[in-house]
């Protein structure tokens, strides 16, 4: 516990780098976010792009349809794989984010909840 205004100071400069670092580790978890979403949204319009072609090209209604189909459920597995890659990157970030806190949980005899794998 707090015995002395140098252990209050203390205790409140641990409290302020634990939010510093807190603070850098979602950034950093937010940036790689961005990064991922931007490659996918470019990745996603060059297939767009190329799948539009292919239909347009395409010589007979049947196999526009077809082509439309193929990157219709090419596209869902992208999106659905993606969307696992951002959560875990997400929860990544989160776990990082909160390690700079567990020393003061442990000082004030406070387990860490752990996250379900």
């Amino acid at each position: 516990m707090v015995k002395s205004f140098d252990d209050m100071q203390a205790l409140n400069k641990e409290g302020i780098e634990a939010f510093t670092a807190s603070s850098v580790a979602m950034t950093k978890g937010y940036q790689a976010v961005a990064a991922e979403v931007a490659e996918y949204s470019k990745k996603s319009l060059e297939k767009t792009t190329a799948a539009w072609q292919t239909a347009a090209s395409a010589k007979s209604f049947e196999k526009a349809i077809e082509a439309n189909q193929a990157f219709a459920k090419e596209s869902f597995d992208a999106a659905v794989a993606e969307m696992t890659k951002i959560g875990e990157i997400f929860s990544a970030a989160a776990k990082s984010a909160f390690k700079p806190y567990e020393a003061t949980f442990a000082a004030f005899g406070v387990k860490a909840p752990v996250a379900a794998k």
